[in-house]
């Protein structure tokens, strides 16, 4: 495996599991020192120590990314402690699925804070130590809600596609300045939770993944890889994109089925 992050700093979000420790993992592999941040201090530090018994480099640090002053204080401090911020990845962010006339207005707005505010709260934390030294890059985790409307996920999909037009914006506004933002939309992953739900129909898992184009679904280690790409300097002229990493569910045309 290459070394194409060698003598970056990251800090991922949410890297106590599923992607964000797949992730965390990847990074180490290609050079990177990570900060792996995760609301559960225990699944953050497991997260590093998989990092660093394998030869990698990487500390835990507990934060709730709803909290903005918990956010500055994750970048502050990696900053301090390392002198940099190469990388932040906030991939923190999560769902409570329920019809939209059932969402009540405080559960959309901690919907919105959680995945869309935090990934704020992070970009304006970093973005000055990242303009001092004239280069840096942003990658969040976006999901296919935010490109196309999912029944029971308004909220998430609007807090999903708002990361969307704040990742072209960042791009945009300081592209010439060394800084880059992307995003990632992950299609249906092979996680726990959804194959808990998929058993509840009556196909079953297997059924709804032959529906994918690419016929699977996919893996953490999946986004890993392009996530890893993408924050390295082999993709130093990709800036404000987003990336379906999703077996090209969205290219799919949605129509009637018999």
């Amino acid at each position: 495996m290459g070394r194409k992050l060698s003598n970056k700093i990251a800090v991922i979000t949410g890297a106590g599991s599923g992607i964000g420790r797949a992730s965390a993992i990847r990074f180490a592999a290609d050079g990177a020192t990570v900060v792996v941040s995760d609301i559960n201090g225990d699944s953050a530090t497991a997260t590093a120590d998989l990092i660093t018994d394998a030869g990698g480099k990487a500390t835990a640090v507990t934060t709730d990314v709803t909290d903005a002053e918990a956010v500055s204080s994750l970048v502050t401090g990696t900053v301090e402690s390392y002198g940099r911020l190469d990388i932040l990845y906030s991939n923190a962010g999560g769902q409570q699925p329920k019809p939209t006339l059932e969402v009540t207005p405080a559960a959309f707005a901690n919907t919105v804070v959680l995945n869309l505010n935090s990934m704020y709260y992070g970009i304006s934390a970093a973005l000055p130590f990242m303009l001092e030294q004239k280069s840096g890059v942003f990658l969040s985790t976006t999901s296919g809600a935010g490109i196309g409307a999912v029944p029971g996920l308004a909220a998430y999909g609007a807090a999903k596609a708002g990361m969307i037009s704040l990742t072209r914006s960042i791009a945009v506004e300081y592209g010439a300045l060394g800084i880059r933002a992307n995003v990632i939309s992950p299609g249906s992953m092979d996680t726990p939770g959804l194959h808990r739900w998929l058993e509840t129909h009556p196909d079953g898992p297997e059924a709804y993944a032959a529906q994918i184009p690419s016929g699977r679904l996919g893996t953490a280690e999946d986004i890993a890889s392009v996530a890893s790409f993408l924050v390295s300097d082999e993709s130093a002229y990709i800036n404000g994109t987003l990336v379906p990493v999703d077996g090209a569910a969205h290219s799919r045309l949605s129509i009637p089925r018999f």
